[in-house]
């Protein structure tokens, strides 16, 4: 099964266009979405999970016209937003029974073989008398995840998963994602390079509303090696530096301000070579349509 979208646009009301002319096609697996804060990411989330309209285009899951045939969508979907609020007084086993027989699993006792094995699943088995409000951010996130997988989907859609969480929970979620997208259609939606790059096999680079790259992450890298510069410079030469040359991003390094520079050729002998990585490509592609980067 493969989702493609089509011609895709959105404009809210403000007059604020989310979404234009997207085009895509996602495989089963890992794809990861990158895109800065209100790049048009969730909207397009949204769009898909059928939360909201779309003005024009197609979206087709498999046999699904996913914006006409919302219930059928729905029926495959896990969907884990970027804002997942819990009911603090209520026990993980409990909330995961009662979304379970929302979600159309009737029979109590195949009810509780799911809901404990999905808590076995993400590791909350231990935990899962203990109400959702004394759970860390990670705990929530990870069952979240296990209300996602209710009704074996063949779709997930995971929002800036792991916006907020420590680097040991952001681990344990990654792992887990990982697992998960070994069968289903995984889309991880994120401002987070290291996620993409680390995650998933395909990804989109997405900025006001525009697919502006797709494709495997190693094989996009690759095409940019050789074509990254980096030199220290002062702070205050950044504005030259701007006008002479294409500066995709800038890091404070030991304390200077050190400039990555996007050419063919060397732009001086004062440049070294930088090893290029995803975040360069995210940058250099980003800044096509917003100012450089500073880190």
């Amino acid at each position: 099964m493969e989702l493609i979208i089509r011609n895709l646009s959105k404009t809210y009301a403000n007059g604020v266009q989310a979404l234009k002319d997207v085009n895509l096609t996602i495989q089963q697996g890992m794809f990861g979405l990158l895109g800065p804060n209100g790049a048009g990411k969730s909207s397009l989330m949204r769009t898909i999970a059928t939360l909201q309209e779309a003005d024009n285009g197609d979206i087709r899951l498999g046999d699904i016209d996913v914006l006409k045939q919302k219930q059928d969508v729905r029926k495959v979907l896990g969907y884990l937003p970027q804002e997942f609020g819990v009911y603090p007084k209520i026990t993980a086993e409990t909330m995961l029974d009662h979304i379970a027989t929302l979600k159309g699993i009737t029979h109590p006792k195949e009810r509780k073989e799911i809901v404990e094995g999905l808590l076995q699943r993400v590791n909350l088995f231990s935990v899962r008398k203990k109400n959702l409000g004394t759970y860390s951010g990670g705990m929530k996130q990870r069952f979240g995840i296990a209300q996602a997988l209710l009704g074996n989907p063949k779709l997930i859609i995971v929002d800036e998963p792991t916006a907020g969480l420590d680097p040991a929970e952001r681990n344990r979620f990654h792992n887990l994602l990982s697992e998960i997208g070994e069968n289903t259609i995984v889309i991880l939606s994120t401002h987070i390079v290291d996620d993409v790059s680390n995650l998933c096999k395909d990804m989109a680079i997405i900025c006001l509303g525009e697919v502006l790259a797709q494709g495997n992450p190693v094989q996009i890298v690759e095409e940019m090696k050789g074509k990254v510069w980096k030199k220290i410079i002062d702070k205050k030469e950044i504005d030259t530096y701007r006008q002479n040359c294409k500066v995709i991003s800038t890091h404070l390094f030991a304390g200077k301000t050190q400039i990555h520079v996007f050419s063919d050729q060397q732009p001086d002998t004062s440049f070294e070579s930088a090893e290029t990585d995803l975040e360069d490509v995210y940058f250099s592609t980003i800044s096509q349509k917003v100012d450089t980067i500073t880190i």
